[in-house]
Order: C-alpha cells, then sequence, then structure tokens
C-alpha cells in the first residue's frame, strides 16, 4: 500500500478528526444528558420529599417507600436525631450534614440527597449517582447512534468528494505521462483549478526549457554533420592528391596540405565536444573561489608559443589581485583561452593583444582586447551563434569559439559584451 497517497492521506485525516469531534461531542453530549437528568432527578427528589409531609411515619411510609423497584431511600429522623422511619434498612445513607441538595460518599458509592423539615421531623430522599450517571450515558448513547451508524456513509461520501477533487491531477499526470520528447507541446491549464495552476506552469516552464535544449542539441548535430563534411571531403581530395602525386616537391606540398586539413579537422572536433561538455546538464561544475589574476597569467603563458608564431605582441595590461569570483577554474580556462585564441587568430602579424582582469563597481571582469579587424555593430550578437563565421575572413575556423564563451559565461551568470578597442579592434569583456 502506498503510504504516500494524496487520497489515503486526505481519507485519514478527515475520518480521523471525524471521529475526534464525534468523541468530543459524545462527551460532551454525555454531560449535558448528565446534567439533564441530574436536574431531572433533583426535581423528583423534591417533590417526593415535599410529598411525604403528610405521611404519619408509623411502620410505613406508603407504596412509594415501600416500591422495592424504587431507586430512591427515604430515611426521617426525628428532633432527637433518632431515625424514626428508614425505607431500605440494607442501604448505607450517610448520617444527613445539611438541609436542601448535597452529595454524599458512602460505601456503596455516591448518593445525591436532598432533605426538608417539617413539624419537627427531617425528611432525607436520597437516590445513588450511579443510576444517574446510566441514565445520562445511555441518554447519550441514543443520542450518538445516528452518528456511528452514518459514519460508514459519511466516510464514503468523503472517498467520493476527494476522489473527484483529485481528478484534475489525475488527468494532468496522464496528459504528463503521454508528452514524449517528439511531442513537448505545453499542457492544457484551461479549467485548472488555483492549487494545481502552479505546478501546470512550471512543468509548463519545463518543458518549453526541455524542447529548446533538445532543439539545440538537434541544431548542434545537424550543423556538426554540415561542417564536418566540409574538412572531411577536402581531407579525402588531399588524400587523393598525394596518391596521384609524381615528383617529392609535390608529395611534399600535398602532404603539407593533408596535414593542415587534418589540424582544422581535429580543432573543429575538440570544439565541438568542449561545447557538448560546456552545455547544462552536460557536466557538473564545481565551484570555487577563482582568482582571475592567476587563471589570466596561466593562459597567456599557454597561448605565448602560438602569439610568437604569428609575430604578435601578447600581454597582460592591467590586472588587479583583488579581482576573484566563485566558478569553475578549468571552465573559465577554456573561457579565456577561446577569447585569445580568437583574438590571435584575427589579429595580423606583428598586431597586439592585451588581456587584463580587474574590479568595476564592485563586480569582477576579464576583458581582451586585439587590433585586428573587429566585428561590425550589426553582426556582434550573431558571432555567438554555432558555426556562423563571417564573410571576407581569411581565417580557418570552427565558428564555435565565441558560442563556447557565452555558454561558460551563462553558466556562472556572466554578461559577455563586444565593443571597439582603442586601436580599433575588438574588445570583448565578461562581467561577472
Amino acid at each position: 500500500m502506498n503510504m504516500n497517497s494524496i487520497r489515503r492521506k486526505l481519507l485519514a485525516a478527515l475520518l480521523g478528526a471525524i471521529c475526534v469531534v464525534m468523541l468530543l461531542g459524545g462527551w460532551a453530549t454525555y454531560r449535558a444528558a448528565r446534567d439533564e437528568v441530574g436536574s431531572m432527578f433533583d426535581y423528583q427528589l423534591q417533590q417526593i420529599a415535599l410529598s411525604l409531609r403528610d405521611q404519619t411515619f408509623q411502620g410505613s411510609a406508603g407504596a412509594l417507600a415501600s416500591d422495592e423497584s424504587l431507586d430512591y431511600v427515604i430515611r426521617v429522623w426525628n428532633q432527637t436525631g433518632l431515625t424514626v422511619y428508614y425505607s431500605k434498612p440494607h442501604e448505607s445513607l450517610p448520617e444527613l450534614t445539611k438541609l436542601g441538595f448535597s452529595t454524599a460518599d458512602t460505601s456503596e458509592g455516591e448518593w445525591r440527597v436532598f432533605a426538608i423539615q417539617y413539624h419537627g421531623l427531617t425528611i432525607a430522599v436520597a437516590q445513588p449517582m450511579q443510576v444517574r450517571n446510566r441514565l445520562a450515558a445511555n441518554a447519550a448513547w441514543h443520542t450518538l447512534t445516528p452518528f456511528f451508524v452514518v459514519l460508514p456513509v459519511l466516510g464514503f461520501l468523503i472517498w467520493i468528494i476527494v476522489s473527484l477533487g483529485l481528478q484534475p491531477l489525475a488527468r494532468l499526470a496522464q496528459s504528463v505521462q503521454a508528452r514524449t520528447p517528439d511531442s513537448l507541446a505545453p499542457l492544457d491549464d484551461a479549467g485548472v483549478p488555483e492549487e494545481v495552476q502552479p505546478l501546470v506552469f512550471s512543468l509548463n516552464d519545463l518543458l518549453a526549457r526541455l524542447k529548446a535544449a533538445l532543439d539545440a542539441q538537434r541544431a548542434l548535430v545537424a550543423d556538426a554533420a554540415h561542417e564536418l563534411r566540409t574538412p572531411l571531403t577536402a581531407l579525402q581530395l588531399q588524400v587523393q592528391l598525394v596518391e596521384r602525386a609524381t615528383s617529392d616537391d609535390e608529395r611534399t606540398t600535398a602532404l603539407g596540405e593533408l596535414q593542415s586539413g587534418l589540424q582544422r579537422a581535429i580543432h573543429a572536433v575538440q570544439q565541438l565536444l568542449t561545447l557538448a561538455r560546456q552545455e547544462p546538464g552536460a557536466a557538473e561544475y564545481h565551484f570555487s573561489p577563482v582568482k582571475l589574476a592567476e587563471l589570466v597569467r596561466q593562459v597567456v603563458v599557454e597561448q605565448t608559443r602560438l602569439a610568437e608564431a604569428k609575430d604578435i605582441d601578447l600581454g597582460v595590461t592591467l590586472v588587479d589581485e583583488a579581482a576573484a569570483v566563485s566558478g569553475d577554474t578549468e571552465a573559465l580556462r577554456i573561457l579565456l583561452s577561446n577569447l585569445i585564441g580568437n583574438a590571435l587568430r584575427y589579429t595580423p602579424s606583428g598586431g597586439r593583444v592585451d588581456v587584463s582582469c580587474g574590479t568595476n563597481e564592485g563586480s569582477a571582469f576579464i576583458e581582451v582586447a586585439d587590433t585586428g579587424p573587429g566585428i561590425p555593430v550589426d553582426e556582434r550578437e550573431r558571432v555567438f551563434d554555432r558555426f556562423y563565421r563571417r564573410g571576407g575572413v581569411n581565417e580557418i575556423g570552427s565558428g564555435l569559439g565565441l558560442s563556447i564563451v557565452r555558454t561558460i559565461a551563462d553558466r556562472h551568470k556572466a554578461h559577455v559584451s563586444l565593443g571597439n578597442s582603442e586601436s580599433g579592434g575588438l574588445r570583448v569583456r565578461v562581467a561577472f
């Protein structure tokens, strides 16, 4: 049995609450019945005592006193305190302590006593309290019996009402279960109860994000297949050129082209793997304090050989030792490597690439500026698209560098902005 069932919990809670209320009501009814019965019997005690004022108490107090089925006990004292009449001598009636109504304890239990004085005689009429309590309990039981009979019917009605109330959840569960990766349309919120609407809104938001993620993955696979087709086709042609080479010079040239094509293909595959690993859900980030100054120095040293090969002045212009963020060190290293690699790729020989880090209004940032051709304003948003490469640029790349940068920045809740450097080239700033 599933103990986490909302239906079972509601039924148990409601029936339990009803039983508790009925028990409390039964106790209150018993107390009220006992008080009512007590008032009635007190009245009878008083009436019996008053009706005995005309008795002579000479051996008998009339038919009323001699009836053995009567629960009352009558006792009469004279002025000297001598008992002149006792209707049931075997009963243990206490000595009278006061006139009017009183309750006395005896070895046979509690008694309710009413006493009056008349012509020098004291007349006391008593009744066992157990009789009163029994009659009160019977009255309370007769009052509550219909409720106990109705309780199963009430439980059945509650079960039906709870089931009807939970039908929107059942329909929602069926609708979610019917969804497939190819059918991620939002759930219909028409007629959904107010209490369930937040769940429907959250599920629709989740479905929308899941659809976007699946669409992005499909687009990535399609784009990757399209983008890899060209270098792989080129590699095949270059292999054929090697095979057809008739001289050492032709073979050397063809092998050089083949090696260059292999490097481009390897770079594209590596960028694809990097992008896939940085996608949300692909890998878990381990955030820890990262000193940006130390990260900048390390990455610049790693890129120095590439800068020297292209005769580009790569250096650090501004470093704030206090600049630090909470992030994944390896992911931030990839981000900065892609920024510097892009800058070196598009900066002409003899140019300069400056890397800096610091804080601005309490927020840390990383900045890479170059002396390359820059990016027109109308293309600055498109360069973040996967596999997008600007026309008229001779440098060969995968078109994934800035897409990787934005993906990593988004997961660090950072903002990537593009602008013009002081030399007219591109300036990229990642503000955390």
